[in-house]
């Protein structure tokens, strides 16, 4: 996937942004930073508390929302989504590479149009997502396929 995939003029979803890319992105508008990491994860640059810190000195507000593999329900996906929902736009939705951010995105655009979890799956394919990892998308599918606005 790309390192930032732009969903909307509102929403754009990427890989974990660094220092000099959070500046740039308050530079360039962005309003809040959504962090899906927890900490502890390989390759981290900077625990989620020194994120955001960072992220709320350049002006974005930030809010982290620590998603795992194991740890993943739809509680934690109903949560994102309000919390993405009240967000200043525009936002960077972000995780490690930007799977479980496109997922969690991915989830709320569907529920919000009507989409089944099949046809999601697919969306996010042509968008530049990858699901390679089944249980997420299982999980994807099964989240859309049972909610509705």
């Amino acid at each position: 996937m790309p390192e930032r995939i732009s969903i909307n003029d509102e929403i754009t979803v990427g890989a974990q942004p660094s220092e000099a890319e959070l500046k740039g992105m308050a530079d360039d508008g962005f309003r809040t930073v959504i962090n899906l990491r927890a900490d502890g994860e390989d390759m981290q640059p900077m625990s989620t508390d020194a994120e955001g810190a960072k992220a709320e000195s350049f002006g974005l507000e930030y809010v982290s929302i620590p998603v795992t593999a194991e740890g993943m329900d739809s509680e934690l996906v109903d949560r994102f989504r309000e919390t993405l929902h009240r967000a200043a736009k525009p936002v960077l939705v972000h995780c490690s590479g930007g799977k479980r951010a496109g997922a969690f995105v991915m989830m709320d655009l569907a529920v919000k149009n009507g989409m089944t979890g099949e046809q999601t799956i697919g969306a996010a394919e042509q968008m530049g997502f990858e699901c390679d990892d089944k249980s997420i998308a299982e999980f994807v599918k099964q989240y859309i396929d049972t909610h509705s606005e």
